[in-house]
């Protein structure tokens, strides 16, 4: 039975959102749960937008966090399609675009981020597509099974990991794919130079061109539709379709116009939360990709656009709206596949941070892990084709433990062996 006294509203029908709902039951809250979404399908997972889900492999609703009938069953009041237009912290109430206004005891902000948008002539014509929610990647699988079967060009402004599962799901139709990326490498920023040119290679034995060192100018077309780009190279590239994939901002006016600390952009934006994922109001949290949290083991405020950090982060909060004692300090981690690479990486390693990379196994197979060091300290940590070594990985960072590189470069020595 539901206790109406108590009401806890949460903005944003994603996955940290959703498991934030989850966690409020599983931990016996008894009051009002109500989950707030602006799009119209049940809350859902992104990973699988660009994987899985993109590329053909696996049916739409594997996509979701729970199945439907899930939300009646934990009582968790589902808003959907719906947007909250002001949040007014004096009466602790949200103002939906509806008109409905509803009271909070407590408040979670799950709202995540929105995909940044390219600034050139063009943008208006069909055929320019961004990847952040489910309805993108409808209307993208179907596109790339049209340019697969008619030999048509996609593409991709950025080189990071959503376009380059993208290029690879784009490869798999048979789709003719160009990436186009400002940067000398593919994830310049995310691994280095030091990493990049594996996935240059990767990507150039499936057939996509890339054109590095450039930035798209203009999109022309004809009658209303892509016919092709223009760079600031002064080259011209054919294109039937273009994805702009060059990352995603926050969505922070919400909390902005609430008057909620932000975070500056040097820490990625974000809504500024404590280790306890506390805005400054003792009574709003965030989580997801809009939080910027103070990580107490790193020392530094991170606000992390990945699936674990919605999938702990949500919890996370909710026990912590609970009046739980929480630090949110758990090692930032993605993965990605890509053709037959897989990859997990855990850490924070940013472009000048770290002093060295050390490689253990064998980088031309791409069966490898990549090490991040500063002093000799771990950093980060990635593993290419290399599994269950997560785990360690994460110990080596959480030790802050001097390493010796040679070891760690040594398939012979243990990862868990210098962890001590």
């Amino acid at each position: 039975m539901v206790d109406a006294h108590r009401t806890f509203v949460i903005v944003g029908g994603g996955l940290a959102g959703a498991k934030a709902a989850e966690t409020l039951r599983a931990e016996g809250f008894t009051g009002r749960v109500i989950l707030i979404g602006d799009e119209r399908d049940h809350p859902y997972e992104r990973p699988p937008l660009s994987k899985g889900y993109l590329s053909g492999k696996e049916e739409r609703d594997s996509v979701f966090v729970h199945e439907p009938a899930w939300y009646a069953r934990a009582d968790v009041e589902l808003h959907l399609g719906q947007t909250v237009v002001a949040v007014d912290r004096d009466t602790k109430s949200v103002r939906l675009g509806d008109g409905t206004v509803l009271h909070y005891d407590k408040l979670l902000l799950a709202t995540g981020a929105e995909p940044r948008r390219l600034d050139i002539p063009g943008t208006e014509l069909a055929g320019v597509h961004h990847l952040r929610r489910l309805a993108h990647a409808d209307r993208l699988r179907q596109v790339l099974t049209a340019l697969g079967r008619d030999n048509g060009h996609l593409v991709i402004a950025g080189a990071g990991w959503i376009g380059l599962e993208v290029a690879a799901a784009a490869r798999g139709y048979g789709a003719e794919v160009t990436v186009v990326e400002p940067e000398p490498t593919p994830l310049h920023h995310v691994i280095g130079p030091e990493l990049g040119q594996v996935f240059t290679e990767l990507h150039r034995e499936h057939g996509v061109r890339f054109r590095f060192g450039a930035r798209l100018t203009e999109i022309t077309g004809q009658d209303g539709m892509v016919l092709s780009v223009r760079t600031d190279d002064g080259e011209e590239h054919p294109a039937h379709d273009v994805l702009a994939a060059i990352g995603a901002a926050p969505r922070t006016a919400l909390a902005e116009a609430a008057g909620l600390a932000l975070a500056d952009r040097a820490h990625g934006g974000g809504v500024a939360v404590d280790g306890s994922l506390r805005t400054s109001d003792p009574d709003i949290y965030a989580a997801g990709d809009v939080a910027a949290a103070h990580h107490p083991l790193l020392g530094a405020r991170l606000r992390v656009e990945h699936w674990a950090n919605a999938l702990n982060g949500g919890p996370a909060a909710a026990r912590a709206m609970l009046g739980q004692d929480v630090s949110y300090d758990r090692i930032p981690y993605f993965f990605s596949d890509q053709y037959d690479l897989g990859l997990e990486y855990s850490g924070w390693a940013p472009p000048g941070s770290y002093d060295q990379v050390v490689l253990r196994g064998d980088v031309g197979k791409r069966e490898f892990i990549a090490f991040w060091l500063k002093d000799r300290r771990v950093l980060a940590g990635m593993n290419v084709n290399v599994w269950d070594v997560t785990d360690p990985i994460q110990q080596l960072i959480r030790s802050g433990g001097p390493v010796a590189p040679d070891a760690l470069a040594d398939p012979s020595v243990p990862l868990t062996s210098l962890n001590s």
